[in-house]
Protein backbone atom coordinates (compact mmCIF):
# COMPACT_ATOMS: atom_id res chain seq x y z
CA UNK A 1 0.00 0.00 0.00
CA UNK A 2 1.09 3.54 -0.66
CA UNK A 3 1.45 6.13 2.07
CA UNK A 4 -1.59 7.96 0.68
CA UNK A 5 -3.70 4.80 0.90
CA UNK A 6 -2.51 4.15 4.46
CA UNK A 7 -3.29 7.75 5.44
CA UNK A 8 -6.81 7.42 4.03
CA UNK A 9 -7.33 4.21 6.02
CA UNK A 10 -5.85 5.81 9.15
CA UNK A 11 -8.23 8.75 8.86
CA UNK A 12 -11.07 6.26 8.52
CA UNK A 13 -10.14 4.80 11.90
CA UNK A 14 -7.97 1.86 10.79
CA UNK A 15 -5.56 1.27 13.68
CA UNK A 16 -3.42 -1.16 11.67
CA UNK A 17 -2.78 1.51 9.03
CA UNK A 18 -1.82 3.95 11.80
CA UNK A 19 0.59 1.43 13.29
CA UNK A 20 2.08 0.65 9.88
CA UNK A 21 2.78 4.33 9.15
CA UNK A 22 4.25 4.93 12.61
CA UNK A 23 6.54 1.91 12.27
CA UNK A 24 7.55 2.84 8.73
CA UNK A 25 8.63 6.36 9.70
CA UNK A 26 10.03 5.67 13.17
CA UNK A 27 13.60 5.26 11.81
CA UNK A 28 13.37 8.82 10.43
CA UNK A 29 12.22 10.04 13.84
CA UNK A 30 15.12 8.24 15.54
CA UNK A 31 17.71 9.61 13.11
CA UNK A 32 16.33 13.12 13.39
CA UNK A 33 16.26 13.04 17.20
CA UNK A 34 19.80 11.66 17.31
CA UNK A 35 21.04 14.71 15.40
CA UNK A 36 21.08 16.40 18.78
CA UNK A 37 23.54 15.76 21.56
CA UNK A 38 21.66 16.66 24.72
CA UNK A 39 23.74 17.99 27.55
CA UNK A 40 22.02 16.41 30.55
CA UNK A 41 18.92 15.45 28.54
CA UNK A 42 17.65 12.31 26.92
CA UNK A 43 17.32 11.65 23.22
CA UNK A 44 14.16 9.71 24.06
CA UNK A 45 12.43 13.01 24.95
CA UNK A 46 13.08 14.24 21.42
CA UNK A 47 12.03 10.89 19.92
CA UNK A 48 8.68 11.29 21.69
CA UNK A 49 8.29 14.78 20.25
CA UNK A 50 9.27 13.50 16.81
CA UNK A 51 6.62 10.77 16.99
CA UNK A 52 4.05 13.43 17.87
CA UNK A 53 5.22 15.39 14.82
CA UNK A 54 4.80 12.29 12.66
CA UNK A 55 1.29 11.68 14.00
CA UNK A 56 0.40 15.29 13.28
CA UNK A 57 1.74 14.89 9.74
CA UNK A 58 -0.49 11.85 9.27
CA UNK A 59 -3.50 13.85 10.42
CA UNK A 60 -2.82 16.99 8.40
CA UNK A 61 -1.24 15.78 5.14
CA UNK A 62 -3.22 16.85 2.10
CA UNK A 63 -1.17 16.31 -1.06
CA UNK A 64 2.35 16.18 -2.38
CA UNK A 65 5.25 14.06 -1.17
CA UNK A 66 4.36 12.55 2.22
CA UNK A 67 7.92 11.50 3.21
CA UNK A 68 9.18 15.08 2.81
CA UNK A 69 6.13 16.49 4.59
CA UNK A 70 6.48 13.99 7.43
CA UNK A 71 10.20 14.75 7.79
CA UNK A 72 9.50 18.49 7.94
CA UNK A 73 6.84 17.96 10.63
CA UNK A 74 9.13 15.69 12.65
CA UNK A 75 12.09 18.05 12.41
CA UNK A 76 9.99 21.13 13.24
CA UNK A 77 8.40 19.46 16.25
CA UNK A 78 11.80 18.50 17.64
CA UNK A 79 13.24 21.95 16.93
CA UNK A 80 10.25 23.57 18.65
CA UNK A 81 10.86 21.40 21.72
CA UNK A 82 14.52 22.41 21.81
CA UNK A 83 13.52 26.09 21.62
CA UNK A 84 10.75 25.65 24.22
CA UNK A 85 13.13 23.96 26.58
CA UNK A 86 15.33 27.00 26.95
CA UNK A 87 13.83 27.70 30.37
CA UNK A 88 15.70 26.88 33.60
CA UNK A 89 13.82 23.59 34.08
CA UNK A 90 15.17 22.06 30.86
CA UNK A 91 18.33 24.02 30.23
CA UNK A 92 20.00 20.89 28.86
CA UNK A 93 17.98 20.92 25.65
CA UNK A 94 18.98 24.51 25.08
CA UNK A 95 22.61 23.46 24.68
CA UNK A 96 21.99 20.84 22.02
CA UNK A 97 24.52 20.17 19.30
CA UNK A 98 23.72 18.51 15.98
CA UNK A 99 25.92 15.45 15.47
CA UNK A 100 24.96 13.97 12.11
CA UNK A 101 23.44 14.69 8.71
CA UNK A 102 19.86 14.92 7.54
CA UNK A 103 17.73 11.86 8.30
CA UNK A 104 17.56 9.16 5.62
CA UNK A 105 19.43 11.36 3.15
CA UNK A 106 16.50 13.75 2.79
CA UNK A 107 17.80 17.23 2.20
CA UNK A 108 16.03 19.98 4.06
CA UNK A 109 14.69 22.52 1.56
CA UNK A 110 15.82 25.50 3.63
CA UNK A 111 19.48 24.42 3.77
CA UNK A 112 21.67 26.40 1.39
CA UNK A 113 24.87 24.98 -0.12
CA UNK A 114 26.84 27.27 2.20
CA UNK A 115 24.97 25.94 5.24
CA UNK A 116 25.57 22.39 4.04
CA UNK A 117 29.33 23.06 3.81
CA UNK A 118 29.38 24.57 7.31
CA UNK A 119 27.37 21.61 8.66
CA UNK A 120 29.76 19.22 6.93
CA UNK A 121 32.77 20.97 8.49
CA UNK A 122 31.08 20.87 11.91
CA UNK A 123 30.44 17.14 11.55
CA UNK A 124 34.07 16.62 10.55
CA UNK A 125 35.26 18.61 13.58
CA UNK A 126 33.00 16.62 15.89
CA UNK A 127 34.21 13.38 14.35
CA UNK A 128 37.81 14.45 14.96
CA UNK A 129 36.96 15.42 18.54
CA UNK A 130 35.29 12.04 19.09
CA UNK A 131 38.31 10.24 17.62
CA UNK A 132 40.65 12.03 20.04
CA UNK A 133 38.45 11.88 23.16
CA UNK A 134 36.95 8.40 22.94
CA UNK A 135 38.43 4.93 23.02
CA UNK A 136 38.33 3.06 19.70
CA UNK A 137 35.37 1.01 20.96
CA UNK A 138 33.47 4.11 22.18
CA UNK A 139 34.15 5.83 18.86
CA UNK A 140 32.73 2.88 16.89
CA UNK A 141 29.67 2.75 19.14
CA UNK A 142 29.02 6.51 18.88
CA UNK A 143 29.56 6.49 15.12
CA UNK A 144 26.95 3.76 14.76
CA UNK A 145 24.68 5.55 17.24
CA UNK A 146 24.66 8.82 15.31
CA UNK A 147 24.11 6.89 12.07
CA UNK A 148 20.88 5.60 13.60
CA UNK A 149 21.84 2.01 14.39
CA UNK A 150 19.66 0.29 16.96
CA UNK A 151 21.11 -1.25 20.10
CA UNK A 152 20.60 -4.76 18.72
CA UNK A 153 22.35 -3.81 15.46
CA UNK A 154 25.29 -2.44 17.44
CA UNK A 155 25.44 -5.55 19.65
CA UNK A 156 25.46 -7.81 16.60
CA UNK A 157 27.97 -5.76 14.58
CA UNK A 158 30.39 -5.27 17.47
CA UNK A 159 29.94 -8.66 19.14
CA UNK A 160 29.12 -7.09 22.51
CA UNK A 161 26.18 -7.36 24.87
CA UNK A 162 23.55 -4.67 25.40
CA UNK A 163 25.06 -3.48 28.69
CA UNK A 164 28.51 -2.95 27.12
CA UNK A 165 27.02 -0.87 24.30
CA UNK A 166 24.82 1.12 26.68
CA UNK A 167 27.77 1.83 28.99
CA UNK A 168 29.92 2.93 26.04
CA UNK A 169 27.22 5.39 24.94
CA UNK A 170 26.92 6.79 28.46
CA UNK A 171 30.68 7.14 28.89
CA UNK A 172 31.00 8.77 25.48
CA UNK A 173 28.23 11.27 26.15
CA UNK A 174 29.83 12.20 29.48
CA UNK A 175 33.26 12.68 27.91
CA UNK A 176 31.85 14.78 25.07
CA UNK A 177 29.75 16.89 27.45
CA UNK A 178 32.87 17.74 29.47
CA UNK A 179 34.85 18.63 26.37
CA UNK A 180 32.03 20.75 24.93
CA UNK A 181 31.55 22.67 28.16
CA UNK A 182 28.35 20.90 29.22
Amino acid sequence: MTDNELIALFRGGDKAACEQLLNKYKPIVLRTARRFFLSGGETEDLVQEGMCGLYSAMQNFERGDFPSYAYACIKNRIADEVRRSSGAKNMALNSSLPIDGEAMGMASPEVSPEDELINSESRDELSDLMRRALSPFEYRVMSMYVDGATMSEMCLALGKNYKSIDNAISRSKNKLQKLLGG
